[in-house]
């Protein structure tokens, strides 16, 4: 038996049919992700860090996304849907797609046993190549622990940990310092 080889389609296919779709897809080398729901505790995380950020950044010129803002990384063909995304001063979207951010300064993703690999590896060497990207935020949901990557001298990330509800994360490209009790608030841990 001859195995059926997975029908490749192109980024235009990719938004038309993501234009009528229910559920959101991501987008990467001529293939089509589903994006699965998720968990009670990346909602709280999430909906915490929007409305902190939302408040904090009010009277800027950034705005702040949930999940539902794409993003196109440019050069590899990649569209995907972090779970916070922060945009400043002009932001530039796709010509023809005004859903798809091309500028992103801050991304953060929650993570799950199913992607922290993916949102740790390749997930970020693909952010990497978006040349607006200043912060990379990874917050866990099972416990206190989240992870800023800072990129300096536009090429090198720096790592810094947070683990101590005590503790606030500077997101410094926003000029933004988040108590990480409020990223935690009403999380219940495993």
């Amino acid at each position: 038996m001859i195995p059926q080889q997975k029908k490749r389609v192109t980024p235009e296919e990719y938004l038309l049919f993501e234009k009528d779709s229910e559920i959101r897809h991501e987008y990467f080398d001529g293939e089509i992700f589903a994006m699965v729901g998720a968990r009670h505790n990346h909602t709280v995380i999430s909906s915490n860090i929007v409305r902190e950020l939302g408040n904090l950044l009010k009277e800027t010129s950034c705005m702040v996304f949930a999940g539902d803002k794409r993003i196109k990384i440019e050069g590899i063909e990649k569209y995907t849907y972090p779970d916070v995304v922060v945009a400043c001063d002009k932001m530039e979207l796709l010509e023809d797609e005004l859903d798809s951010l091309l500028n992103p300064v801050v991304i953060i993703e929650i993570l799950s046993d199913s992607t922290e690999a993916y949102d740790r590896g390749l997930k970020f060497t693909h952010y990497q190549l978006i040349p607006s990207l200043e912060e990379y935020i990874l917050v866990s949901q099972y416990s206190c622990d989240i992870t800023k990557f800072k990129k300096i001298n536009n090429k090198n990330w720096i790592y810094t940990s947070y683990t101590s509800i005590e503790q606030s994360i500077k997101i410094e490209s926003i000029a933004c310092e988040i108590p990480l009790a409020e990223i935690y608030y009403k999380v219940k841990f495993r």
